[in-house]
């Protein structure tokens, strides 16, 4: 699927959409024809890149980041985030009261709502923190049916996130913050060399296995900020910064991750839920609406850079990585640092705002 939309992005009617898109779209087709396992058969391999592949696909990326870059970029994409945060808050409590899920799900709709904020803020990290407080994982059906509809939203929004930005600038200019080319911008000459990827491939695994390790002595450290912060660090070495295909090898496991996440789209999953896995996903689409409508509107009154705008809702919506793959399909390279920490700050701050969530309803 990653090489098929590859070739298909170089196309008329394909490069519009652009490779990331392609990728989620050709993939959740097929896994809704049941050519290859999806949500409801999982495979150890979708594990692996969701827990190894993901992790170290930042971690090169960062290989290439320009510390420079995010004086300007950081603080705006910072506070779209923060927004975006408040606005998965807001937009969960009004579709609560608009859908009234608990008349369906009981009890259960509150931690429901949780879990949806937690994912909404920082991503699945946060969904499973809220669910195991309350040993929802136990739920089998309804924590499997939450499940399929967060990834069909997910796949959906990643969608949205693309395609707005095109068609506002059909009607309203905007302005693009930190534009000017990256220095030292290796990603258009990124040709790798046996030597560079041998080295590559080591620091990535070295640098995972030490951000584990890491985690396991401080487990209030998130894994993933370890692995950033070398991946950053190691950017600025002279050695790492001369060798070639760290953003190549970088990009290319994001499509395998957004390859998992079409294929976790499983459209028969919710259906086959009936009312329960309807209420899911009405509650669930108009709690994203709304965050989406009250980020672009306080964006524009602020910042006023559609892409921006897109990439900080993304990293609300489908986390960090997805955010990435944005970055690179808007060709907007200074925004990858900032898209990075976005998504760790959103897995430090969705499990609260979840629990907040539970608490108020």
């Amino acid at each position: 699927m990653v090489i098929l939309s590859l070739y298909a992005a170089k196309t008329k009617w394909g490069r519009p959409m652009g490779t990331a898109l392609l990728v989620i779209v050709f993939t959740a087709v097929v896994a809704n024809l049941k050519l290859i396992p999806s949500a409801s058969n999982t495979i150890p391999l979708y594990d692996a890149i969701f827990s190894y592949l993901a992790p170290i696909s930042i971690f090169f990326l960062l290989l290439g980041a320009n510390l420079r870059s995010i004086k300007k970029a950081g603080a705006p994409m910072i506070g779209l985030f923060l927004i975006g945060s408040l606005a998965t808050v807001l937009g969960i409590l009004v579709s609560w009261y608009l859908v009234s899920p608990q008349n369906v799900l009981g009890d259960d709709g509150k931690i429901l709502a949780g879990m949806l904020t937690g994912t909404y803020t920082g991503g699945s990290v946060n969904f499973n923190a809220v669910a195991l407080a309350y040993d929802f994982q136990e739920r089998g059906t309804l924590y499997a049916g939450a499940i399929a509809v967060d990834n069909v939203i997910t796949a959906i929004w990643v969608i949205v996130t693309i395609a707005f930005p095109v068609l506002l600038r059909r009607f309203f200019k905007d302005k693009k913050i930190s534009a000017s080319p990256v220095e030292n911008d290796k990603t258009e000459n990124d040709a790798i060399d046996l030597q560079s990827m041998g080295w590559l491939l080591f620091i990535g695994l070295a640098a995972f296995l030490v951000s584990e390790l890491i985690a396991e002595v401080l487990p209030k450290i998130p894994s993933i900020i370890t692995l950033s912060t070398l991946g950053i660090i190691l950017a600025q070495t002279s050695f790492v910064s001369k060798l070639k295909g760290g953003h190549t090898l970088g990009l290319y496991l994001v499509y395998l991750f957004l390859a998992v996440i079409g294929a976790y789209c499983e459209i028969s999953s919710v259906i086959a839920l009936k009312e329960v896995g309807l209420t899911l996903l009405l509650f669930t689409s108009i709690a994203v609406f709304i965050h989406g409508c009250i980020i672009i509107l306080l964006g524009t009154f602020t910042f006023r850079d559609w892409d921006m705008i897109s990439i900080a809702s993304q990293a609300n919506i489908g986390g960090g990585t997805s955010a990435i793959a944005l970055a690179e399909t808007f060709n907007r390279k200074e925004l990858i640092l900032p898209a990075i920490l976005v998504g760790t700050l959103g897995n430090a701050l969705g499990t609260y705002l979840g629990f907040l969530v539970v608490s108020i309803l």
